[in-house]
């Protein structure tokens, strides 16, 4: 079982920037692709940004695209998604998930293996 534990998450202006982490304490985080997503109350957890192991290839969900950024530290076990131009609608409950699958970028939940808790960021108007 891989511990994935996010932090960042907070309350922010719309317009306003937050950098999440999600930080894992496995050596093996270097091996899996890994993905952010969103649930906002009462939606479906929806995709953001993904990253492969090797951090040579990423993609965004059309919402965050140009606005967020994900990156990886693979020497601190740990994954960024740096979040800017926030708006209310960016409101969500955040996560982080590990695909053991390390060279596949996903956008489906169920092709992720281990999820973080979540992290809540919310966006006032």
């Amino acid at each position: 079982q891989v511990q994935l534990t996010e932090s960042g998450g907070g309350l922010v202006q719309a317009g306003g920037s937050l950098r999440l982490s999600c930080a894992a304490p496995e050596r093996t985080f270097s091996d899996y692709a890994m993905g952010w997503f969103r649930q906002a109350p009462g939606k479906e957890r929806a995709f953001v940004a993904a990253i492969t192991w090797s951090a040579t290839r990423t993609a965004y969900a059309n919402p965050v695209k140009d606005r967020f950024t994900i990156s990886r530290d693979n020497a601190k076990n740990t994954v960024y998604l740096q979040m800017n131009s926030l708006n209310p609608e960016d409101t969500a409950v955040y996560y982080c998930a590990a695909n053991i699958r390390g060279a596949v970028l996903s956008g489906a939940p169920e092709h992720y293996n281990y999820w973080g808790q979540g992290t809540q960021v919310t966006v006032s108007s």
